[in-house]
């Protein structure tokens, strides 16, 4: 595949996009992409360190005449969400990702983008190369596993990076500048699997949840976009009323993603067979004029799964189909409280994320952000009292990550606030994000450590939907390379 941007500024960020986006790197599996920053850096003559759980720090010395500013770090992670449509074929260990051009949108094929947080690899990279860019002593740090438990960052050592000020390149809207950021945690409800035998007059379908937009579930839980999960267990509670059975529900896999889509196995009686088509077309006109104005069209499909005479069907104990759909049906999504102090800011929210059967239990996932440490405690200690009643053989909640606190007087964002003014003739946005970036664990293993985080616009990151605007690439390049000049 040819690099559909190769004549777009700024060309060597471009250049570098187009070939992480060969290089597989889900969370976890960066093996392969920190092989080849080790590779470009050594090619340049760059110092480069990792520590055993896989970050790298790459040094370069100062431009001529730079050499006694302040050491500077920019700093990004080198792995991607991969989601992909139920309809796309794709092996995120293994296919390059295919990029799509749309006018002023850069997009993938059916798959997520990885511009969350690849185009913060790719100007890191680029700015490696370029020795014709302005700046004082350099560190540029790549963590690892940032978007399915931040382990890279937890795990930075003392000493590993010397620098004062940090520049995060993990921010998705251009004209903006984050100071400040949500803690987070994960909250966890698991069921033991009990099942018994269906009689053999009930009838196999397959019920699908499709087409959801999905999305972050810090950056979107305020656009109201429907929840797989809580849609499907809606239609299974309605099917309930008709005596139909549930063996198993599967949707989302991602903590931090909206859940798009979700299906579920069932058991029909025979006589509520030609009931079930029609509640579905009924509930779906009903839902898709609640969600008409913030999500996709959605779409249910029922699929008749044929019968294997030789196999007895198993569905979920009456007892445990109720307390499993009670319990769903409880547990709070989206937004909980909005910020008082910083206009439109969502303080504290919650995200049913994923719901999984296995061969011996159901286990419900579910995310809570807040800027606020106390209200994290609050929203997982509510989340976790929901699966005790609702009979949870376990309920575990993690440590989670800790926020980050604005400090409007920080010196580098004054720098970079007359570099955007200077540049573009307007002030730039200062804002606190609604999701977990690495600057709240950064600061806290390093104290006092001066840092803005800021990137071009991103949409639709950890979904099929994500997109870079191509515009925003290059104002954000000139404001990163007047920052540096201007420390």
């Amino acid at each position: 595949m040819q690099n559909p941007l190769i004549d777009v500024q700024p060309k060597l960020v471009w250049k570098y996009f187009f070939e992480i986006s060969k290089i597989p790197r889900p969370s976890k599996y960066e093996t392969q992409i920190s092989k080849y920053v080790c590779e470009i850096a050594k090619k340049f003559n760059l110092q480069v360190k990792a520590d055993k759980f896989g970050n790298l720090v790459v040094k370069k010395s100062a431009s001529k005449g730079k050499e006694k500013l302040p050491m500077i770090c920019l700093q990004g992670h080198l792995d991607m969400v991969c989601e992909k449509n139920a309809d796309k074929n794709f092996d995120f260990f293994k296919d390059p990702i295919e990029l799509v051009v749309k006018k002023n949108i850069l997009m993938a094929n059916g798959t997520t983008l990885g511009g969350d947080n690849g185009i913060a690899v790719a100007t890191m990279l680029a700015i490696m190369e370029d020795d014709s860019v302005v700046h004082g002593p350099m560190e540029f740090l790549f963590t690892v596993d940032e978007e399915t438990g931040l382990t890279g960052a937890n795990n930075l050592q003392k000493n590993f990076i010397q620098s004062k000020i940090l520049l995060n390149l993990d921010s998705e809207e251009e004209g903006a500048i984050y100071i400040g950021c949500s803690g987070g945690r994960d909250t966890v409800g698991t069921w033991k699997l009990n099942t018994e035998g269906i009689p053999t007059t009930f009838f196999k379908y397959k019920l699908s949840v499709l087409n959801l937009k999905g999305g972050h579930s810090g950056l979107e839980i305020d656009k109201n976009r429907g929840n797989a999960i809580k849609i499907l267990n809606r239609i299974l509670l309605k099917f309930s009323e008709i005596e139909v059975r549930v063996s198993s529900i599967n949707g989302g896999n991602k903590r931090n993603a909206i859940p798009r889509e979700c299906e579920a196995i069932i058991f029909v009686p025979t006589k509520s067979v030609s009931s079930i088509q029609n509640i579905l077309n009924d509930f779906g006109k009903e839902l898709n004029a609640e969600t008409l104005s913030s999500d996709n069209e959605i779409k249910f499909s029922l699929d008749l799964i044929p019968k294997d005479f030789k196999e007895k069907g198993k569905v979920l104990k009456q007892n445990l189909q109720t307390k499993l759909l009670r319990t769903i049906s409880s547990l709070p999504h989206g937004v909980i409280k909005t910020s008082s102090d910083i206009k439109n800011l969502v303080e504290t929210s919650t995200n049913v994320a994923s719901i999984t059967t296995s061969e011996k239990t159901i286990s419900i996932a579910t995310s809570q952000r807040s800027s606020i440490a106390s209200e994290i405690n609050e929203i997982s200690e509510t989340v976790a009292n929901i699966f005790y009643l609702g009979d949870c053989e376990t309920v575990t909640s993690g440590d989670g990550y800790p926020g980050w606190k604005p400090n409007p007087n920080s010196k580098i964002l004054q720098i970079a606030k007359t570099s955007y003014n200077s540049l573009f003739k307007k002030d730039i946005q200062v804002k606190a994000i609604h999701a977990g970036l690495e600057c709240g664990i950064i600061g806290e293993k390093y104290p006092g450590i001066d840092m803005i985080s800021f990137g071009p616009t991103l949409e639709g990151v950890h979904s099929p939907d994500e997109k870079i605007y191509i515009d925003t690439v290059e104002k954000f390049w000139k404001l990163l390379l007047s920052i540096l000049k201007s420390v």
